[in-house]
């Protein structure tokens, strides 16, 4: 990183923890004490650092420790399933402020959809006594491929009418701040991967709920393709189709039309057992229902043959997997990891740790909280923020 004296580059620093104090920074960047104490006095001026004394055991100078203003920002997240939907307000630290969840159909019409998740995010500003006046931005996952410059779906499968929705500006003009959206398993990858492993570069997550995708995070961010539809392995063709299922993207032999949480209902019900969503297949996984245990052990297998080829591609260090199905533990998991590592050579999976999401259903919004923190106090974006002042270093 070539370091300007930018503000921006300096805040960076300091969110990350590489510099805690004056020193470090004078260190790190080489730039001079009175370059470094103007761009911190901007940084501070500016609400976006502060700087506490921190009191010694011995004489001499308290030490200044720098540190992220993280309570007065705030960030409204959600995280939009195919049925069902969470909502939190959070701030820019992650402390959750206020949170709900509600059964919501995402295949209805936009506007509805849209309106739902305003009033939401209303309701949860209410609830913590907060004003909007502090939000630093509003974070979405959809079940759907996004164009994230846009904030616009791509052509969602299970989103009719969602196509080209302009999604985060809708939401930026009802609330007054930047919105972003972004695909939802891309979200749940990067929550599960700031959060739970802050040290792994490479991480893949599986979300297996009404469908089937894949957040694939390379270098600690994100990789979401050339039109936003990468980690979108539900459509990948399997090489024995259990039958002639039809995808909702129009094809057969998907892997969604067959292992997802949406085709093992369909299953049971032709098996003369009553299940419409994936909840119902957890349900019955846990009431200890044989067909239903069979079936997602055998989608388990079917992931595992897709993500054979991912991991030979990525070699990531953790495979995470979550969605309902993930609630059914081992009996998705001993699938999975049983055919993948049948799949692939042992020294990709020696290192390879295949596990169950830590977060649970907050891993969603955890993911756009990051990601509205990454975009709104990314070092170009407080540079523009800021006046640029001349820089005369020593």
């Amino acid at each position: 990183m070539a370091f300007t004296a930018s503000p921006g580059e300096i805040l960076l620093l300091i969110r990350s923890g590489r510099v805690r104090t004056r020193r470090d920074l004078q260190e790190l960047t080489g730039l001079s004490r009175s370059t470094v104490a103007l761009r911190l006095s901007q940084l501070i001026a500016a609400g976006y650092i502060r700087a506490v004394e921190q009191r010694r055991g011995t004489a001499g100078r308290p030490a200044e420790v720098l540190s992220f203003e993280e309570a007065d920002k705030l960030v409204l997240a959600a995280d939009v399933g195919a049925t069902h939907a969470r909502f939190a307000l959070t701030d820019a630290g992650g402390r959750m402020l206020a949170e709900r969840t509600e059964d919501l159909l995402v295949g209805q019409a936009p506007d509805v959809v849209l309106k739902t998740v305003v009033r939401r995010f209303r309701d949860l500003l209410k609830d913590a006594g907060r004003d909007r006046a502090q939000l630093a931005g509003i974070g979405v996952g959809l079940p759907a491929p996004v164009d994230f410059r846009t904030g616009r779906p791509v052509e969602p499968p299970i989103m009719p009418g969602w196509h080209g929705v302009a999604v985060a500006k809708t939401l930026s003009d009802a609330l007054g701040c930047p919105a972003f959206v972004d695909n939802d398993a891309n979200l749940l990858g990067l929550g599960e991967a700031r959060e739970r492993y802050p040290d792994v570069d490479n991480l893949l997550f599986v979300k297996v709920g009404t469908g089937i995708g894949a957040g694939v995070i390379l270098g600690g961010r994100p990789e979401r393709g050339a039109t936003g539809q990468g980690g979108d392995i539900g459509h990948i063709r399997i090489a024995r189709p259990v039958d002639g299922a039809r995808c909702r993207c129009g094809a057969t032999g998907c892997l969604a039309a067959h292992a997802s949480g949406a085709a093992l209902a369909r299953q049971l019900t032709e098996r003369g057992i009553h299940a419409r969503t994936s909840r119902d297949v957890v349900r019955l996984v846990e009431e200890g229902n044989e067909d239903a245990i069979t079936l997602v052990r055998d989608a388990g297998r079917l992931l595992g043959e897709v993500l054979a080829t991912a991991v030979a591609l990525l070699n990531p260090t953790v495979v995470v997997i979550g969605g309902d199905l993930a609630l059914t533990r081992e009996h998705l998991l001993v699938g999975v990891r049983e055919r993948l590592y049948e799949r692939t050579v042992p020294v990709l999976t020696s290192s390879l740790a295949v596990v169950e999401c830590g977060l649970g259903d907050r891993a969603g919004v955890h993911g756009a909280r990051h990601m509205v923190i990454d975009q709104v106090f990314s070092a170009e974006a407080v540079d523009a923020r800021l006046v640029p002042e001349p820089v005369r270093d020593a």
